[in-house]
């Protein structure tokens, strides 16, 4: 038997990540959002969800545990979700140490899926999330103004080494199409990846 899949998926906030992510769920991929342990800890400390307080988490994190820290602190879900035989769906990889640790423990196990779209659309598609989303308790389909998208594109650019993954992916998405758009291309990504 092969061994289970494990995608990571990569891109800037609001290129359609979570669309592809729950394309992927739906296929029967487990769910692993790495930033997670971000917003559990900003709950754990009793702040409010913001741009500024997750931004000062995830540096504090990465400080802590240097710039892997996501993939060091969320190995033992992955590998807890393959010994249960599942794929994995990696929501959220972010910088160029935390894709060099996965790629040396998982090797050709990892599969990297980037989203793409430019910052103006992307902007605009953040700004339209709440009225679109509405109340979202698990915070997976944030809002954000076009001012903290931009500030938020700067810091995961200049501080956490964002960049890198994206260069590196297996595939590229280029999400500026409809969502019927999206989903041919998950098909044919999907299927290249069982086939794998």
């Amino acid at each position: 038997m092969p061994t289970p899949q494990i995608v990571a998926i990569v891109g800037l906030c609001g290129a359609g990540k979570s669309e592809v992510a729950d394309r992927f769920v739906r296929e029967g991929f487990a769910y692993l959002r790495f930033g997670q342990i971000t917003l559990d800890e900003v709950a754990r400390r009793g702040l409010q969800p913001t741009e500024a307080n997750e931004k000062e988490i995830r540096e504090a994190l990465r400080k802590e545990h240097g710039m892997a820290a996501f993939a060091i602190l969320n190995q033992p879900k992955i590998d807890t979700l393959l010994a249960e035989g599942k794929p994995v769906l990696v929501d959220g990889l972010y910088s160029w140490s935390e894709y060099k640790v996965l790629k040396e423990k998982y090797g050709t196990s990892l599969t990297v899926v980037a989203v793409y779209a430019p910052p103006e659309v992307r902007y605009a598609r953040l700004e339209d999330r709440r009225s679109r989303y509405g109340d979202d308790p698990k915070m997976k389909y944030r809002s954000f103004s076009r001012n903290e998208a931009k500030a938020r594109d700067y810091a995961e650019i200049e501080n956490i080494e964002k960049a890198g993954p994206i260069a590196m992916a297996n595939y590229t998405i280029v999400n500026t199409g409809t969502l019927e758009d999206l989903d041919r291309t998950m098909s044919a990504i999907i299927s290249s990846i069982h086939a794998a």
